[in-house]
């Protein structure tokens, strides 16, 4: 299955919603939109919200995509904030023992309201 991605302006940064399977076929598209996305960014981004919501499935390769998303907010001294992961994704990251590493909300509301 393919990915959609899909990014729009927020008053601090950017919301991205990835919609299907995050794994080894589609994780470079997810990489490419990132890296697009961190050559718009303006100076003085404060946060990357991504929406998780309509993910179905992500492997380590997802994962990975999104630890080096992490890096580069942080080089930006931007924050990542994952939002509204499913059950199955939740697993992956507890799995991997990063569900402490990264800033994860319920809602993209919820994440919107620290920024």
């Amino acid at each position: 299955m393919n990915v959609e991605i899909s990014s729009e302006k927020i008053t601090a940064g950017f919301l991205l919603t990835l919609k299907g399977d995050v794994d080894m076929n589609t994780s470079t598209s997810v990489r490419n939109s990132l890296a697009e996305l961190f050559k718009q960014s303006p100076q003085g981004m404060k946060v990357l919200l991504i929406d998780l919501s309509r993910v179905r499935y992500m492997d380590s390769s997802g994962i990975a995509t999104l630890v080096e998303c992490m890096q580069n907010c942080m080089k930006k001294g931007a924050r990542l904030q994952l939002c509204e992961l499913s059950p199955t994704v939740r697993d992956v990251f507890e799995l991997a023992r990063l569900a402490s590493v990264f800033e994860i909300f319920p809602t993209v509301d919820d994440a919107m309201k620290t920024v």
